[in-house]
C-alpha cells in the first residue's frame, strides 16, 4: 500500500482505500452521499472523533466506524455540543461569566457557570430562547491544538480555565474548540455544527461547589436534555413529570419511612420502624435466597488499618471515594490509622486466608450484609439514591478456573430470581471491561474478560460492551434494570478479580486465583 494512503476497514469488514490526511467526513462522502449527510462521528479504533479530524495514517489499518443518530455513542457528542451550546447562549446574555465545565451526562448535559446572583427561571427562559438562536446559526464546531502559552492567552480572562489548564500533564494535547462568538477548552468530540442541534430543554439549575470541593467557590449549574426527536424529547419529558409523581424522598416522608436529618449529616439514612420493617424482610429474603444455594454468612468490622486498603490497591485508586483517615487506638502507634469500609473484599479475603484451603473445599461462598460508608461528594447525593452510608449484599465466591462458569450460571439465577420473577423488573446485562487505571498486567485481564464473555456466551445471554466500565482490580458483568417509568438504574454486578487474592494474605497450598462478587443491592 502507497504511504500516501490510509486503508480503512469498516464495520461490516469492508475496506477503504483513502489518501493520507483524509477525514472522517471524507470516509462517509467516499461511503455514499446519504451517509455523509447523516454523520455526525467517527469512532476510530474504539475512539469517538470528530469528523473533520484526520484519521491517522500511521496504524497501518484502522477500525472506523461512522456515527449517526442510530447510534447511542452519537447521543453523548450530541449533548456535549449542546452544552456548549448552552455556554455560547449564557456568554452572550452574561457577557462575565466564567465557565467551568460543561460534560455530557445520563440523559442530558449541564454546565457550570461563575456567576455573581444564580439564574432565575426567567433567566433559563432567555438562555434556551438564544440557545435556539445559535442552533439556527449552524456555527460550526473548529478544534484547534495550542500549546500551554497560546490556551492561557485565550484564557486570560478566565481563572476557571487557567486553574485546569495548570492541571494538564505535561504531554497532554492541549485542544480549544470554537463555535460562533463562543471558544472553550475541551477535548471534544463535537457533532459538525450546531444546526445540528434541535431538540433541547433547559430543565433547572442548582448551586455546585468548583470541582465538587466544599471548600471551594459556588458555581451555578444549569441542567439540560438533547434528543435527536421530536418524539424522544417529549417522551423523556413526560417520564420526567411521571419520576415527580414517584420522588421516593416525598414517598418517605408521606408514608413514615425513611428521614435524613441535618445533625448527622447528608447522604446518611435513618430508616424509620416502617422503611426498617421493608428492610429487614428484604434481608431475609436474600440471606434465604443464598443459604439454599450454598452460601456461607459471615461478619466483618467496620473499621479497619489503613494498611489493608493500601495493600489490596484500594488506596490510592479509591482513596477519593474514601473517608479520611481515623487517629490510631489507645496504646497503639501514632503511625497505625483506621479506615472506615467503602467495601468488603479485602475483609473476606482475610476470613479465606485465616486457615490453609484445599482445592477441595472450592468453590467457597461467603456473604455478608454489610454497611459499609463512602465519601460521596455532597453534590452528587441524590435521597437514597447517591448516599455515603449503604447497606450492601456482598458475597465473595473463592473458586477454581474450571468452576467460574458454573458459578457466573448460579449468579445469573438469583439475578433472575430476585430482579425479574420476585419484583417483576426488566433488565439487560453489560460486560464491562478494563479501564485505564487497573491493577495487574494485560494477560490477567484478558484472561479475566474471556471468562466472563465464554459464560455469558455459553449462557446464550444478550449483552452489551461497556469498553473501560470495569473495576480497577476486574471485569464485571453490570445488571442495569428499568423502574416502572423507564428509567435505567444500576442493580447487580458479577465481577471476576484476579488481583486481590495476589495482593492479599492467602493461604499456603490453596489454588485459587479468582474471586467473583455476587449480586449487590443498594
Amino acid at each position: 500500500m502507497p504511504a500516501a494512503e490510509i486503508q480503512v476497514t469498516l464495520p461490516d469488514g469492508s475496506e477503504k482505500r483513502l489518501a493520507a490526511g483524509s477525514t472522517g467526513a471524507d470516509l462517509a462522502r467516499a461511503i455514499g452521499p446519504g451517509l455523509a449527510k447523516a454523520a455526525l462521528a467517527v469512532r476510530v479504533d474504539g475512539q469517538v472523533l470528530d469528523l473533520a479530524r484526520p484519521l491517522p495514517g500511521d496504524m497501518g489499518s484502522v477500525r472506523v466506524a461512522i456515527l449517526t443518530d442510530k447510534d447511542p455513542q452519537a447521543l453523548d457528542v450530541l449533548r456535549h455540543s449542546s452544552a456548549h451550546v448552552l455556554a455560547t447562549a449564557v456568554r452572550q446574555l452574561f457577557p462575565h461569566a466564567k465557565i467551568g465545565f460543561g460534560p455530557p451526562i445520563d440523559d442530558g448535559f449541564y454546565y457550570d457557570f461563575d456567576i455573581p446572583t444564580p439564574f432565575s427561571p426567567e433567566d433559563l427562559e432567555k438562555i434556551e430562547a438564544k440557545m435556539r438562536e445559535v442552533a439556527q446559526a449552524d456555527y460550526p464546531f473548529v478544534r484547534e491544538e495550542v500549546t500551554r502559552e497560546e490556551a492561557k492567552r485565550r484564557f486570560a480572562d478566565d481563572p476557571l480555565k487557567l486553574e485546569r489548564i495548570d492541571d494538564l500533564g505535561p504531554d497532554e494535547v492541549i485542544s480549544i474548540y470554537t463555535d460562533g462568538p463562543f471558544v472553550d477548552l475541551c477535548r471534544g468530540p463535537h457533532v459538525p455544527s450546531t444546526g445540528r442541534i434541535k431538540h433541547f430543554k433547559l430543565l433547572h439549575a442548582a448551586g455546585a461547589y468548583w470541582r465538587g470541593d466544599e471548600r471551594r467557590q459556588m458555581l451555578q449549574r444549569i441542567y439540560g436534555t438533547a434528543w435527536f426527536t421530536k418524539d424522544d424529547l417529549e417522551a423523556y419529558l413526560r417520564r420526567l413529570e411521571e419520576a415527580k409523581k414517584r420522588d421516593h424522598r416525598l414517598l418517605g416522608r408521606q408514608l413514615d419511612l425513611f428521614s435524613i436529618q441535618e445533625d448527622v449529616g447528608p447522604g446518611l439514612i435513618f430508616w424509620h420502624p416502617k422503611g426498617a420493617m421493608l428492610q429487614f424482610q428484604l434481608r431475609r429474603f436474600i440471606e434465604d435466597t443464598i443459604l439454599a444455594r450454598g452460601y456461607q454468612l459471615v461478619y466483618t468490622p467496620n473499621v479497619t488499618r489503613e494498611e489493608l486498603f493500601l495493600r489490596s490497591g484500594h488506596l490510592p485508586l479509591y482513596a477519593a471515594n474514601q473517608f479520611p483517615p481515623m487517629a490510631a487506638g489507645e496504646g497503639e502507634s501514632e503511625t497505625v490509622r483506621y479506615r472506615v469500609k467503602p467495601m468488603n473484599c479485602p475483609m473476606h479475603i482475610l476470613i479465606y486466608a485465616a486457615q490453609q484451603r484445599s482445592y477441595r473445599d472450592l468453590p467457597l461462598r461467603l456473604a455478608e450484609i454489610a454497611n459499609v460508608y463512602r465519601n460521596e461528594r455532597s453534590g452528587t447525593l441524590h435521597g437514597m439514591l447517591r448516599v455515603r452510608g449503604l447497606t450492601m449484599d456482598d458475597a465473595h465466591i473463592f473458586v477454581r478456573p474450571d468452576q467460574i462458569e458454573a458459578e457466573i450460571f448460579q449468579l445469573l439465577d438469583i439475578v433472575e430470581l430476585v430482579l425479574g420473577q420476585t419484583f417483576g423488573l426488566s433488565y439487560r446485562l453489560d460486560l464491562a471491561t478494563r479501564p485505564d487505571k487497573k491493577l495487574g498486567a494485560d494477560a490477567t485481564w484478558d484472561q479475566a474478560e474471556r471468562a466472563l464473555e465464554e459464560a455469558l456466551k455459553h449462557r446464550g445471554a444478550t449483552y452489551r460492551i461497556d469498553q473501560g466500565g470495569g473495576a480497577f482490580y476486574g471485569p464485571k458483568i453490570d445488571v442495569k434494570f428499568n423502574d416502572a417509568i423507564g428509567r435505567e438504574w444500576q442493580g447487580a454486578t458479577i465481577q471476576l478479580d484476579f488481583e486481590q487474592p495476589e495482593s492479599s494474605p492467602s493461604a499456603s497450598g490453596s489454588s485459587t486465583r479468582g474471586r467473583t462478587t455476587g449480586p449487590t443491592a443498594r
